[in-house]
């Protein structure tokens, strides 16, 4: 052991990351593998924001900026929650951040305490329960079942209160879901939240990409809810920006305040050159995105009977570019299910098990991938599941 190891702070545990390097090892070593597993989207970034990034470095935006970000994109997000979502920030209730991920760690650093439980959304992304963890906190899993489609019921929150209970990270669209709580569950949600004083969390990185009849509706918007809420999002996934490190938080401006040297320590500013990518994604044209949706509405469409022809259940996705597939019928374990699957067939999926799933059920299947590699990957998937469930 070095003495540096020696020396760890308690803070830093060691967390799994074998089985997704296993993963992507094996693939490497693989010809004609078929992704479907990470969440960054296939399009590359529309070129009137890549144009709007070199015109940036042309004219010499090659400095720092505030910690919080330039004016006018600040101004531009604002704008923009306030058109889509009916949030109401002004442009200093907005902080612009390295990714939505940043944004997570900035708002725990600024919220949770040691001693603090956190009730995260689950199957979850589990940054935040290292997030948590770094603040001294305790995430606690809420957990969603494929028979609600994976949406949230307020039961199962509220029996996880206790009075260590800090806050709620609400979720929605989810990843690795693709489940949208609906209206009446957010405001159910909202009443929880000022019955037991809790702060919400709400992470709307997903909430552009909606399929019809489902609704978004974002809790900062209702009543007594502004105060006790810190909406994230970002431009990754929606722009198919995941490389440019962009995201943002909404808050009251006496938190955003408070917040401002933590995110100066974190990093100093956000990418300058990806601020003026970001202003020019909002106030550009959006044909560029819808064509992408449009895109991903089609791949779903196609995908979710394929899978019911399969054999296989899921919950119904009504948001984001993910299906959370249940392979139990096969006989197998999700991980032993995912690394076979990808060692005979050269199809890449994650199981649910790297998003702190307990039960090994589960796989994420993304529809990141044009529709022709989709359909290319169901055929080998369904000959292998076929295979696995006539030896089990």
């Amino acid at each position: 052991m070095s003495l540096l190891i020696d020396r760890l702070a308690p803070r830093i545990v060691e967390e799994d990351g074998a089985f997704r390097t296993r993963m992507l090892g094996m693939a490497a070593g693989l010809d004609n593998v078929i992704a479907l597993g990470r969440g960054d989207p296939d399009f590359h970034t529309p070129a009137h924001i890549v144009q709007a990034a070199k015109d940036a470095l042309d004219a010499n935006h090659h400095h720092y900026t505030g910690p919080t970000g330039i004016a006018p994109l600040r101004e531009a997000i604002a704008m923009d929650l306030t058109a889509r979502y009916g949030l109401d920030y002004a442009a200093d209730e907005i902080v612009v951040t390295a990714g939505a991920q940043e944004g997570i760690m900035l708002t725990m650093l600024g919220l949770c305490s040691p001693g603090d439980e956190v009730l995260i959304t689950s199957p979850r992304f589990t940054s935040y329960d290292t997030a948590v963890r770094l603040c001294g906190g305790t995430p606690v899993p809420v957990p969603t079942f494929e028979k609600d489609d994976f949406a949230l019921d307020v039961a199962e929150i509220e029996k996880r209160i206790t009075p260590a209970t800090r806050m709620f990270v609400l979720v929605s669209p989810n990843n690795p879901t693709g489940a949208v709580t609906p209206p009446d569950a957010i405001r159910a949600i909202a009443e929880l939240a000022i019955r037991h004083d809790l702060i919400i969390v709400a992470d709307e990185i997903y909430a552009q990409m909606i399929y019809a009849p489902n609704e978004h509706l974002s809790i900062a918007t209702l009543k007594g809810m502004r105060e006790r809420t810190v909406t994230l999002n970002g431009f990754s996934k929606t722009y198919s920006m995941t490389g440019w490190r962009i995201g943002y938080l909404a808050a009251p401006r006496d938190l955003i305040a408070m917040l401002t040297e933590p995110r100066h320590t974190l990093s100093i500013n956000t990418c300058t050159i990806s601020q003026y990518a970001a202003l020019a994604a909002l106030t550009g044209p959006q044909e560029p995105v819808d064509a992408m949706l449009e895109a991903y509405a089609q791949r779903r469409a196609w995908l979710m009977p394929a899978l019911d022809e399969a054999g296989f259940t899921y919950g119904h996705p009504g948001g984001a570019f993910y299906i959370y597939t249940n392979v139990s019928s096969t006989g197998l374990a999700s991980p032993d299910f995912c690394l076979r699957l990808l060692k005979e067939t050269g199809v890449m999926l994650f199981p649910g098990t790297m998003f702190g799933d307990e039960s090994t059920d589960y796989i994420r299947i993304s529809y990141l991938q044009p529709l022709p590699m989709i359909q290319e990957a169901m055929e080998r998937i369904s000959a292998f599941s076929a295979a696995a469930r006539s030896s089990s």
